[in-house]
């Protein structure tokens, strides 16, 4: 039991509490003092006060005062109930819920503990614990909805389905005297929530009696007809179905699942093409300015009756100018068929308005018909599966002729510049896009990709200030970060990668986890938030999205990125302690000078644009809210820390283990935990990614680089491995037993000469021979040559050139054969 105070104090004490929930902490800790003065050792007192405390930042002095709290009183909820929001506030969850547990034994009335404990676990995912604690809740409060629902969510994450149902049918039944109005939102999305656990038991005929009983007259009517159509497929009632379908197309044209919806209850063949046109047809003619009516039947038509519902649909379109109209049938150029006849029926299209002139059809405007129509071939030329850049060049340019302020065409002439390399010129085309039209934000943020992507950081940072807070007191930068702007951290990121800049590289990237880090803690206040709100369906969307957070491409692409570096840096230090230490050590010395200037100057350069713009400000003007709040300062704004790290591969692991544990299907991201764990010399993790690898990709070249380099630098070892170790490689990889010099020469030989058709295979052979012990000379003529060979794309020639950078090899007679296949490539300069 908590320490008994007097009447004076114990109002004081009121008065803490008070003061602490109103944020008045000076006056908070000056009545805490007040108490402790009568009574030193009142532990209640003392954790009340570390709760203050930490709510100003003295988070060390909070925890070592709430430590001696609960020495005074071990017993008192309070104190150990302050201990579990110490920890949580620290994020340490695990020592936050054993408080919690213990503060609970102690009070376990109190509801305001239950209420933090169930949160917690739920946001560790501890779904038995969380159904437990909703147990708990719902006797304690069982009149209010919200107590049912969150125990029935509960039942659901953890997977009794028919238990959650269970919950939410109880609840139903105590409101037989008292039916909810129609207008009572919180039960339209309760009875909907129960009807798609109904559902997800696979009881489909119990889920349509539900919808058609319970659900008849939910709010959430398009929920309601969807999931109809849905059930009523399901359990082969194909009639009313695509009744139920064509409710759903009248409702919304334009949505292609409920045409595929329609198609598969119709009872058409799926090779009866006129039929299945037919359909789409139908809707065509009743919506008149319907897109996919018109379009989706191309998805399926074949050779004439596909070239006449082409030629239609892209005569249509040209004729109305439409700039979307290309992205619309692009998909279909994985039919090789397909891409020929599109491509005749503009060039057709085209011609004809060439030789007759503009069609009455495009009233006089510009952008119709032949300027369409070049702008749709010029994309078509600029395309990865019917690329010819001097060919899209030449029909943009004519575009470009026709209507010289057109951004759309301006901008696809940056992306052909992009395509041939040329990085500067296309930062500089799409500058020019952006110059056409000032107020369009999408451009705006394209020419600083561009930039970006040129290396030009400093313009592409103006460029994006012209949409930022021009009030923002850590200029553009602060502000992209306070709106957690992840492609442009990303590409910074590899920009600076690129440049050497080490240090600003890894800022950027660690910067892109911690925005992931926020999103997966901005969940923490959703947990009571949404289920006060009744939106129930939307809660557990939300926690399945969180569980896949990690695996967001640019969460993935930064990590990688960062990886790479780290990796980097590793291997430098490696070189340093080899031969040439001595030389290594000190160019490592030299950029880390080199980057300690760099930031130098970019912290002088923010600070003289901070001093500009506070002398621009007007005097009389109030100062902004998010000027004059106190935010929290960057200890390491130029990454110079993050640099310093003396284990790079530990750091790494920080930008590893979440991929591997989310994203255990991307091929790059075992590949990447393979070449960390190699490194560690952890041989059972770098075999767990490769198998994985292999799993994945078995015939990729980087695949067969990586299972060379293991079975090279693990069968020696094998010996000195621990035998339990030992015994696991060789049952999981038995190649490892025949993993002889002379066998993985044999190995690697066999894969060059059954792939020496694909560069990318034979690069990655030849960084096998050469880490095999084999003739330097030898390895860097055969990458030298090839750069003639046929089918190296762009990117296969930087990585080569990368690679013989990375081995100290004379590259000119390289760059010479890549310079005339592209010759306008700005990475070869």
């Amino acid at each position: 039991m908590p320490q008994p105070l007097a009447s004076k104090e114990a109002a004081l004490f009121r008065q803490v509490i008070r003061n602490y929930e109103d944020k008045q902490y000076k006056r908070g800790i000056k009545n805490a003092d007040l108490i402790l003065k009568k009574v030193p050792r009142h532990g209640d007192t003392m954790a009340m006060k570390a709760l203050i405390m930490n709510a100003q930042n003295k988070t060390d002095d909070a925890f070592a005062l709430a430590k001696e709290a609960l020495t005074a009183d071990m017993k008192s909820h309070i104190c150990w109930h302050v201990y579990g929001l110490l920890y949580r506030s620290v994020k340490n969850f695990e020592e936050a819920i054993k408080a919690y547990k213990f503060a609970l034994k102690l009070e376990p009335e109190n509801s305001q503990i239950q209420r933090d404990l169930a949160i917690l676990q739920v946001q560790m995912r501890d779904y038995q614990g969380y159904a437990q604690s909703r147990a708990n809740m719902l006797k304690a409060r069982p009149q209010l909805r919200q107590t049912w629902t969150a125990l029935a969510v509960a039942h659901h994450l953890a997977g009794d389905l028919v238990e959650a149902e269970k919950v939410l049918t109880t609840y139903e039944d105590t409101l037989k005297d008292k039916k909810p109005s129609r207008s009572d939102y919180e039960n339209s999305e309760a009875v909907m929530y129960k009807n798609t656990l109904i559902a997800e038991q696979g009881d489909y005929s119990r889920a349509l009696e539900h919808l058609e009983s319970a659900a008849k007259h939910n709010l959430d009517r398009l929920a309601v007809l969807e999931a109809r159509a849905d059930y009523l497929a399901r359990l082969g009632r194909n009639e009313e179905a695509a009744r139920a379908y064509r409710a759903l197309v009248d409702r919304n044209p334009e949505h292609p699942e409920y045409y595929q919806g329609l198609l598969s209850t119709s009872g058409v063949a799926a090779d009866d093409f006129a039929a299945r046109k037919a359909i789409f047809d139908e809707y065509a003619a009743k919506y008149p300015r319907c897109d996919a009516a018109k379009r989706l039947p191309l998805d399926f038509l074949q050779g004439e009756t596909f070239a006449d519902a082409a030629k239609t649909y892209l005569a249509f379109m040209l004729d109305k100018g439409i700039p979307s109209t290309f992205h619309n049938v692009k998909h279909l150029y994985s039919d090789s068929s397909k891409k020929d006849i599109l491509a005749s029926i503009v060039s057709e299209y085209l011609d004809s308005h060439s030789k007759n002139g503009t069609n009455g059809a495009t009233n006089g405007d510009e952008s119709k018909g032949e300027a369409a129509a070049l702008y749709y071939l010029a994309q078509h030329y600029n395309y990865h599966l019917s690329r010819d850049l001097p060919k899209a060049l030449e029909y943009v340019e004519k575009a470009i002729e026709r209507i010289p302020n057109s951004v759309d065409f301006t901008m696809t002439k940056a992306r052909i510049w992009k395509h041939m390399g040329n990085l500067p010129k296309a930062a500089a085309v799409m500058d020019e896009a952006r110059a056409l039209d000032t107020r369009d934000r999408y451009i705006n943020t394209k020419a600083a990709k561009y930039q970006l992507r040129a290396d030009e950081t400093e313009k592409a940072l103006k460029t994006m200030a012209l949409f930022t807070r021009a009030d923002s007191p850590g200029g553009p930068l602060s502000d992209l970060l306070d709106m957690q702007c992840l492609w442009f951290l990303t590409e910074d990121g590899e920009s600076h990668a690129r440049q050497g800049n080490t240090a600003m590289a890894l800022k950027r990237f660690h910067q892109v986890h911690d925005i992931f880090d926020v999103w997966n803690d901005d969940q923490f206040d959703f947990h009571s938030f949404v289920l006060r709100k009744g939106q129930v369906r939307a809660y557990v969307d939300m926690i399945r999205w969180e569980d896949r957070l990690h695996e967001h491409p640019f969460y993935s692409r930064a990590a990688l990125d960062a990886v790479r570096v780290y990796l980097g840096m590793h291997d430098k230090r490696g070189s340093a302690n080899g031969a040439n230490g001595g030389a290594a050590g000190e160019n490592e010395e030299q950029e880390k000078k080199k980057a300690a200037r760099k930031a130098k100057k970019e912290q002088q350069r923010m600070e003289r644009e901070a001093a500009e713009q506070s002398a621009k400000q007007d005097p009389n003007k109030p100062v902004p809210a998010a000027a004059a709040d106190a935010k929290k300062v960057d200890e390491d704004p130029h990454g110079l820390k993050l640099a310093a790290t003396t284990d790079p591969l530990k750091d790494a692991l920080k930008f590893v283990e979440p991929l591997l544990q989310f994203s255990p299907k991307n091929l790059a991201a075992q590949l990447a935990g393979f070449d960390v764990h190699i490194r560690r010399e952890k041989y059972l993790l770098a075999l767990r990614c490769l198998n994985a690898a292999i799993a994945l990709a078995p015939t990729d070249p980087k695949v067969h680089e990586r299972t060379v380099q293991f079975r090279h630098v693990v069968a020696p070892t094998l010996a000195s491995l621990p035998p339990a170790a030992a015994e696991v490689l060789k049952s999981e990889f038995p190649a490892l037993a025949e993993s002889s010099p002379a066998e993985l020469q044999k190995f690697n030989d066999e894969f060059l000469e059954a792939n020496k058709k694909s560069p990318r295979h034979v690069h990655a052979g030849i960084r096998a021979r050469k880490l095999l012990g084999g003739d330097k000379a030898e390895c860097e003529s055969k990458l030298v040559a090839l750069a003639g060979q046929e089918g190296l794309e762009l990117g296969d020639a930087y990585e080569v050139l990368e690679t013989l950078r990375g081995w100290g090899s004379e590259t000119g007679g390289f760059l010479e054969v890549v310079k005339g296949r592209w010759p306008e490539a700005s990475g070869f300069a």
